[in-house]
């Protein structure tokens, strides 16, 4: 027996054999979600209000933050409801447009840093070129394009999920929607819904990272030809920040893969935890490693909780 797809709404799922634990759980959830929306949000406002930062370095750096935004507050909700209010049924139009945007939003992280390792190239490789290379222009069609790459990759398996038919069960793993839990449900052929996710992310976050990898070969090269060991290890600092937001990322996705690929054998808290870890991890370290190693981010900040100090 198969259900109108528009009939019965999905139910999410929180954490199973946890339930009584769920408000407190979804407290220092939110407690999380605060620092996120603050730290990012905060990185937004500097560079908006700082011309120090109104350069492409900082323009790539506010698409990361309104990245980590956008996945926040399009998980945030569904969270909340579920661990909250226990409040579990969700639209199959409100589900679809969910984990449209929550792939969406990880193809564009992922396009983000690559964006920033092609800046931290042309900064150390021709660094009196940098600007006349990353124009204001050139930076809002490098946007354009990791946004549109990003929204038309994910579109094919999302517009298929409102033809399928859906069989009994209408639960959900996880208090938010995702593509790969909802075909789950699907009593149809799914072989493209599964098949073409895998190529996305090969083509796409994996490609990303191969030549993010690349990129950073050849600026390791470009800094050993520099004589001045001084000048050697400035220009290796602007790319700190940068190589540990790589690191939070794609350390992520792999644990995430991991557990998909072995999620048989491992509890299903542990799945859901990694789930939460994914979303989560990244929007919430960005902010502090560019506010623990940027000069410039932390000088803004200090302006902002002292401002009588900056007058002085």
């Amino acid at each position: 027996m198969w259900l109108n797809a528009t009939a019965f709404p999905f139910l999410l799922t929180g954490f199973p054999g946890m339930e009584k634990a769920h408000h407190w759980i979804s407290i220092a959830l939110l407690v999380v979600y605060i620092f996120i929306l603050l730290g990012n949000g905060t990185l937004l406002f500097l560079i908006r209000d700082n011309h120090n930062l109104q350069e492409p370095m900082y323009y790539f750096l506010a698409m990361l933050a309104a990245t980590d935004l956008g996945v926040t507050l399009n998980t945030m909700p569904t969270v909340l409801g579920v661990l909250w209010l226990n409040h579990r049924e969700i639209g199959h139009g409100a589900c679809f447009t969910q984990a449209y945007f929550i792939h969406t939003l990880s193809i564009v992280e992922s396009g983000v840093l690559l964006a920033m390792a092609y800046d931290r190239f042309i900064a150390i490789h021709s660094p009196l070129r940098y600007t006349s290379i990353l124009t204001n222009k050139q930076v809002m069609k490098i946007g354009l394009g990791v946004l549109t790459r990003a929204g038309l990759s994910i579109m094919p398996i999302i517009i298929r999920l409102h033809w399928f038919p859906y069989c009994g069960s209408r639960v959900l793993s996880h208090a938010f929607c995702l593509h790969q839990d909802i075909i789950k449900l699907v009593c149809a052929d799914i072989t493209f819904n599964r098949l073409y996710p895998v190529v996305v992310v090969f083509a796409m976050v994996l490609l990303d990272f191969l030549i993010i990898i690349s990129s950073y070969i050849l600026i390791l090269k470009t800094v050993m030809g520099i004589t001045s060991g001084e000048e050697r290890a400035k220009a290796l600092n602007t790319c700190v920040s940068h190589i540990c937001c790589i690191l939070v990322f794609y350390v992520t996705v792999v644990g995430l893969t991991f557990i998909h690929r072995f999620e048989k054998h491992a509890p299903h808290v542990v799945h859901i935890t990694m789930s939460y870890i994914y979303f989560l991890f990244p929007p919430f370290m960005n902010p502090v490693i560019y506010s623990i190693k940027t000069k410039q981010i932390q000088s803004g900040i200090l302006r902002l909780l002292a401002p009588s100090h900056s007058r002085t």
